[in-house]
């Protein structure tokens, strides 16, 4: 049985950007396990600009954004099974690894990173009802085929659901010769970024169909229309609203879920809200010594985001392995009145020397609005919103000093009066 410190799972940037901070704190012993053959993660097939301007204070594409990683890891010692899988784990922090170099091994790790991403949900997940045909597919596989493959998935495209990988695919598909026919979106508003929903469909003359949804596929060997109707307030399909778009490729842009079920056999509290574990100040899970960071932890808007968070996360790890976390109960954070996806869900002040950043969603556009924040049933900060959109993530910052002698913590979105 082989040992290390730390197990990391996944080589994305949350899982480069963890292991620089671990070997920055001291922390050397550190194995990361990639299923594919380079590391890097999705970042490899996103290969248009606007990374990391945050981290590197430069414009890079995807495969420059993960290079830099993969540069300054050079220059370290760390382990790295490429092509390799982590096929369980258990409460020990046992991994079984298959590697398609050294087959199966066998690791104790003394703390658990998983930094593994995120999956698109696929056809089956929302029931579009009609024809099993080819040319139906997620948007980040035809990212894929296209910047990687050099394949065209299609000539004549449609895309459901303005998630921001669908809009960054309609502008790629125009710029390679393909008619993108529109995005649908089954809510009344976007759930993409502005800037992508000005620079992939509103540059291109591409239309946007809010409240609106494919409700049957067809097509015999290839997909050659789709039928879409218009939604009610219950996200129904209202009959006689039906109009059908032929097409050749139906891509799919409807939401994304943290890639966690190495932890389906452990007694890992979950989160229904971020669809992923439950976890602290420090990014750890109720099980001690298992992390999670990333988009693995909630799906963020930007890659220099999601470092960030991973080097917070790569030094809290180095300090439970130096036992200097305090293990003990933690207080729970409260969302209220359209707040989602709040991160962290519990805290143990204790272990806060400075700050901790708060990240979450709103369940619905507001404008004019305020953010109120209570502790220990009165109110801690008031801050006035401009306009609140559920495809942004938000952040708040409480200090260590604010924090102190916290009982209880909630989070609203209140209308301004």
């Amino acid at each position: 049985m082989k040992t290390c410190d730390c197990l990391i799972v996944g080589g994305g940037s949350a899982a480069l950007a963890c292991a620089l901070s671990l070997y920055q704190q001291g922390i050397h012993d550190v194995v990361i396990v990639e299923r594919d053959n380079t590391l890097g993660g999705v970042l490899n097939q996103c290969i248009h600009n606007g990374f990391g301007l945050q981290v590197f204070k430069a414009e890079l594409t995807g495969p420059q954004y993960a290079q830099r990683y993969i540069d300054l890891l050079k220059r370290i010692s760390i382990t790295v099974y490429s092509q390799a899988t982590v096929l369980s784990l258990d409460e020990t922090k046992t991994a079984m690894i298959l590697s398609k170099k050294e087959g199966y091994i066998k690791l104790q790790a003394k703390a658990v990173v998983m930094a593994s991403g995120c999956r698109e949900r696929s056809r089956g997940s929302i029931s579009i009802p009609g024809d099993r045909c080819c040319g139906i597919m997620s948007a980040g596989t035809a990212q894929h085929y296209l910047n990687l493959d050099g394949y065209l998935p299609g000539k004549d495209v449609f895309i459901l659901g303005s998630g921001d990988i669908g809009l960054i695919m309609a502008r790629r598909m125009t710029l390679e010769g393909a008619a993108v026919h529109g995005v649908a979106e089954i809510m009344p508003y976007s759930n993409g970024l502005k800037r992508n929903i000005v620079q992939c469909l509103e540059d291109f003359n591409i239309p946007l169909y809010l409240s609106t949804t494919v409700i049957k596929t067809i097509g015999r060997n290839r997909l050659e229309k789709i039928v879409l109707a218009k939604v009610d307030e219950n996200l129904k399909p209202i009959a006689g609203s039906e109009w059908e778009v032929e097409c050749d490729c139906l891509l799919l842009s409807v939401g994304l879920i943290p890639e966690l079920r190495l932890f389906d056999d452990l007694p890992i509290i979950q989160d229904p809200a971020t669809k992923s574990a439950r976890v602290n100040e420090s990014y750890e899970t109720n099980l001690p010594g298992f992390f999670v960071c990333g988009n693995a932890l909630h799906v963020h808007d930007l890659v220099d985001f999601v470092s960030r968070e991973a080097e917070q996360c790569g030094r809290f790890v180095a300090r439970y392995l130096k036992n200097q976390l305090h293990e003990g109960a933690a207080v729970d954070c409260i969302a209220l009145n359209n707040i989602t996806a709040l991160v962290p869900q519990c805290l143990r002040v204790e272990n806060i020397n400075q700050e901790v950043e708060f990240t979450f969603r709103v369940r619905r556009p507001m404008k004019n609005c305020e953010l109120v924040i209570v502790k220990n049933g009165e109110e801690l900060r008031r801050i006035r919103k401009r306009i609140v959109l559920p495809a942004e993530m938000e952040t708040v910052r409480l200090s260590a000093k604010e924090l102190k002698g916290l009982t209880s913590l909630s989070f609203e979105m209140r209308e301004c009066e």
